[in-house]
């Protein structure tokens, strides 16, 4: 877990990085970078945090100014239509967060199977390792392969 927050972090320090004219304005715009960090799509997840821990997708500032379709929808619903799917919406969050789940691990698969494509097989075989000794004649306790080692002529 420490290391996911790590990396969010991590990410939220790059956006805020990218917006700021000097460090001493990043108070400024970390309300910003938080909220593009939360409703930005994860290619990893298949979705957005905001979906994840809401159940519905967010509401861009933009789109109450300039109302979009879906703003224009739910404009036109009355309170008990709006309740009703509001409703629905949260009784398919766990359907949801499953379905990210499922995302969430095919995308380690595809990315260990990228990993493992670079991946160089090493052959290990008797004869193939060697001890190495300081100038003094001390020899190190553990043994080195013999590809490990690079040839250098003093």
């Amino acid at each position: 877990m420490n290391g996911v927050i790590e990396a969010a972090n991590k990410n939220i320090k790059k956006i805020i990085q990218k917006m700021v004219v000097t460090y001493k304005d990043w108070h400024e715009m970390l309300s910003f970078a938080l909220h593009g960090y939360c409703t930005c799509f994860r290619t990893s997840t298949g979705a957005n945090p905001f979906s994840l821990v809401y159940g519905i997708e967010d509401v861009l500032p933009i789109e109450v100014e300039i109302p979009s379709l879906r703003v224009l929808m739910e404009a036109k619903l009355t309170e008990a239509e709006w309740c009703q799917t509001r409703y629905d919406q949260l009784n398919l969050i766990e359907e949801k967060r499953l379905t990210v789940m499922c995302h969430g691990q095919l995308y380690q698969h595809r990315m260990k199977k990228a990993f493992d494509k670079k991946v160089r097989p090493r052959v290990f075989r008797e004869g193939g390792a060697l001890i190495l000794t300081t100038m003094d004649g001390e020899e190190f306790t553990r043994l080195v392969n013999v590809d490990a080692v690079k040839k250098y002529f003093a």
